[in-house]
C-alpha cells in the first residue's frame, strides 16, 4: 500500500546528485554518494546563503530570489562533491610506480588537477546557464515573433511564447531522460522525494517505508521551474519594448522577480489544502513524472543516510505525530 504524505512540514529539502542525494535542513546539508565499491560516502557541512541573517530574506517575493540563488550555489557545491568522489577513485586506482620519489610531484599534479577541475566545473556551469537562458528565454520569444505577421494580438503572442517555452522544456527533459546516467539521476531524485514523503506522513525512515512512499512532492524544484514558466507568461505580456534585443534582455533581467513570485506560489501550493492551490500544484506533480523515477533499495539507502546525517527524524515524528509508525519494521531490518 502506498504511503500518502499528510502536510506535516519537516523543513528538509534536497536534490539528486551523481549517484547520490543531497539533503538540507536549515543551515546544515549532507551529500551521500554510493561509491563504486558499494560503500556510502557522506559529506556534512554548513551552508549560509546570500545575506545570511538579513531581514531581506524574510520579505515575501524577495526571499524567493535568495532561495533560488542559494539553491544554485549549494546545488553546484553538492554536484562538485559527488563528481570528486569518482574522480578520486579513478586517481587512486592508478598508483605511481615510483611512490617514494614521486610523492611531491604527484601532490603537485593533484593540486593542479583539482584547480583545473574547479575551473572546468565553473566554466561548465556558466555555459549550461547560458544555454538554458537561450533555449528557454530567447528561443521561444524569437519563434513566437515569427508569427507576429499573422497574429496581431499581444495576448495571443504571449500565450504562444509561453506555450513554446513549456513545450521546449518538456522536450528537453524527455530527450535527456533517455540517457542512462540521467535515468539514474532521476531515480535518486525519486529517492529524495520518497524519504521526505515517508517522514511527512509520520512513518519511520527505513527502506520498506520509503519504498512505499510517493516519489512526487509538492515542493520539488521541477514544480518551481514550471511555476517560473507560467508566471513569465503573465509578466512578459506587459513588456511593450519593440526592440528585439531589449525585449530579450528584459526577459533575462526579470528572471529574479519571476523566481520570487514563483516561490510564493509554490509555498501556497505546497502547504495549503485549499482547492485552488491544490489545482495549481497538479501541473508540477505531472511534470515530476518525467523528472523522477522509482529508485531501487540501494538508492533509497543513500537517501536515508543523507537525511540521518542532518535531521533527527525520530524527534520530528514524536513532535509532529506523537508516534513513530513503522519503527518495528526498522528494528526487524537491522537484525
Amino acid at each position: 500500500m502506498k504511503i500518502q504524505a499528510l502536510r506535516h512540514y519537516s523543513g528538509i529539502g534536497g536534490q539528486a546528485v551523481l549517484e547520490g542525494v543531497m539533503m538540507r535542513n536549515k543551515d546544515q546539508y549532507a551529500v551521500s554518494v554510493r561509491r563504486e565499491n558499494g560503500e556510502i560516502a557522506t559529506d556534512v557541512g554548513e551552508f549560509h546563503g546570500l545575506l545570511y541573517g538579513s531581514v531581506f530574506r524574510q520579505i515575501p517575493f524577495l526571499r524567493g530570489i535568495f532561495v533560488f540563488l542559494d539553491s544554485l550555489s549549494l546545488g553546484y557545491r553538492s554536484l562538485n562533491y559527488a563528481s570528486s568522489i569518482f574522480t578520486d577513485e579513478e586517481t587512486h586506482a592508478q598508483p605511481s610506480p615510483h611512490k617514494a620519489s614521486a610523492e611531491k610531484t604527484e601532490t603537485e599534479k593533484n593540486t593542479k588537477s583539482k584547480a583545473h577541475e574547479t575551473l572546468f566545473g565553473v566554466a561548465t556551469f556558466v555555459l549550461s546557464l547560458a544555454i538554458a537562458l537561450i533555449l528557454f528565454t530567447a528561443l521561444p520569444f524569437l519563434i513566437a515573433s515569427l508569427f507576429s505577421k499573422f497574429i496581431r494580438s499581444d495576448v495571443l503572442l504571449s500565450l504562444l511564447e509561453g506555450a513554446l517555452r513549456i513545450f521546449l522544456f518538456i522536450v528537453y527533459i524527455r530527450l535527456i531522460a533517455q540517457m542512462e546516467d540521467t535515468k539514474r539521476l532521476f531515480a535518486y531524485h525519486g529517492a529524495e522525494h520518497k524519504c521526505i514523503n515517508c517522514l511527512e506522513s509520520g512513518h519511520a525512515l527505513n527502506v520498506e517505508n520509503v519504498r512505499r512512499a510517493s516519489r512526487l512532492h509538492r515542493r520539488c524544484g521541477s514544480s518551481f521551474l514550471l511555476f517560473v514558466m507560467l508566471v513569465s507568461i503573465v509578466l512578459f505580456f506587459f513588456i511593450r519594448v519593440r526592440s528585439v534585443p531589449y525585449r530579450i534582455l528584459i526577459r533575462i533581467l526579470l528572471i529574479p522577480l519571476i523566481s520570487g513570485i514563483s516561490y510564493e506560489l509554490i509555498l501556497l501550493a505546497a502547504n495549503s489544502d485549499f482547492i485552488l492551490w491544490r489545482l495549481l500544484a497538479k501541473p508540477g506533480l505531472m511534470l515530476q513524472r518525467l523528472t523522477t523515477r522509482e529508485p531501487d533499495d540501494s538508492m533509497i539507502e543513500v537517501g536515508i543516510r543523507s537525511v540521518e546525517a542532518i535531521f533527527d527524524w525520530r524527534s520530528y515524528l514524536q513532535d509532529a505525530f506523537g508516534i513513530i509508525r513503522g519503527e518495528e519494521e526498522a528494528s526487524d531490518q537491522s537484525r
